[in-house]
């Protein structure tokens, strides 16, 4: 194999390697994919002001998320069954992430329960939830997660349906029946089987409570001591009834581009949360990250921290644990290459002067 110089070769590769059924699934957007496309085109469209003559022969990247000190600002994001990648799936990704010094969120609908990825290595894991109709389900799982030393609740709370994604629909997606979401083991809930379009549609339907609200914001924390970050933030409104219903975090995210089409890029939404958020909890960044410069000009809108989703499964793909390593060590010397040139030591001196984005100066149209 040819020697992978970034992340996003990481993705061909995974093309040409996995059956097109869970690439599509991995890859693809809603409806026009208008949002997916976006997600990376908007950090085109933010520059650097780099400053020059500063020492820079020394830089910290370390910082500290909800009281845990990790190496980096990039954490691994919730991506749903990850043993179609690879047989090892999610607990590949926790060594790796665990190897890393960072974080690493565990989807609901991972094929390793939270028990298995616990028991895999010491590490920071987040849990992502979905809340299903059954609130005894999801009170169990939320206890699971607590039990087996999950730090926090990532409650994805974009999704009272599912996007219509119709890469999964013409491929009539299903979980190869040799897989499991193992944290349904023996509750009947295990499988997503083919039906005439989406498996995962028609399953999302029927287990997914579609009257979650901000009041269930609260009621999570009557079940667990677990910090809830409420991720599919991506306006000032929602950024402050998160914060008045206790959220500890918010993650900006329009789930991939997989949901509603003809939302805003995160990075284009971040900065209306930040300043809405007005430094009362921290604000994080999920989608369309690919290069160091992607994180450092997200921390500079603002983010405490960015997770990355699709880098991870595509290079679990390619070549498991050691992949998701090397993706994750990728991002690490771009983000340092990035500070040093543009005089930043440190993760606290990134500020909102080292960037100009195209927003910042709207041409004024010209008088008829």
């Amino acid at each position: 194999m040819e020697m992978i110089t970034n992340v996003s070769e990481y993705e061909v590769i995974a093309k040409e390697k996995l059956p097109k059924m869970v690439y599509d699934y991995y890859a693809s957007g809603a409806e026009d994919q208008w949002t997916l496309k976006e997600n990376r085109n908007a950090f085109s469209r933010i520059l650097f002001r780099p400053r020059i003559l500063i020492d820079v022969s020394k830089i910290n990247m370390m910082t500290t998320i909800l009281g845990f000190r990790i190496s980096m600002p990039i954490m691994v994001a919730p991506t749903a069954m990850q043993k179609m990648a690879h047989p090892e799936g999610e607990c590949a990704t926790a060594r790796a992430a665990s190897d890393a010094g960072t974080i690493m969120t565990l989807s609901t609908y991972a094929n390793s329960s939270v028990e298995e990825v616990a028991s895999t290595r010491s590490g920071i894991r987040f849990f992502q939830l979905y809340v299903h109709k059954d609130r005894n389900l999801v009170a169990q799982l939320v206890r699971r997660a607590e039990r087996a030393g999950f730090k926090a609740i990532a409650l994805t709370a974009d999704t009272p349906r599912l996007g219509r994604r119709e890469a999964d629909i013409k491929n009539r997606f299903n979980l190869p029946p040799y897989l499991t979401l193992n944290n349904f083991e023996g509750l009947d809930l295990g499988k997503i089987d083919k039906t005439d379009d989406s498996g995962l549609a028609s399953y999302a339907a029927n287990q997914i409570d579609q009257s979650l609200s901000w009041k269930d914001v609260k009621w999570l924390q009557t079940i667990t001591s677990l910090p809830i970050l409420v991720k599919g933030v991506l306006t000032a409104e929602d950024t402050k009834l998160a914060i008045e219903a206790g959220a500890a975090g918010i993650i900006v995210s329009n789930h991939g581009a997989r949901q509603l089409d003809y939302v805003p890029a995160t990075i284009m939404a971040l900065e209306e949360v930040v300043k809405a958020a007005q430094g009362k909890v921290p604000v994080f960044l999920d989608g369309g990250v690919r290069r160091g410069t992607d994180v450092f000009k997200a921390l500079a809108l603002g983010a405490s921290g960015v997770f990355i989703g699709r880098p991870v499964v595509f290079a679990l793909a390619v070549d498991g644990e050691a992949g998701v390593r090397k993706v994750l060590q990728m991002l690490h010397d771009e983000l340092e290459l990035t500070m040093a040139l543009s005089g930043c030591r440190s993760l606290k001196e990134i500020t909102r002067n080292h960037v100009v984005a195209d927003w910042d100066h709207p041409r004024v149209l010209p008088r008829l």
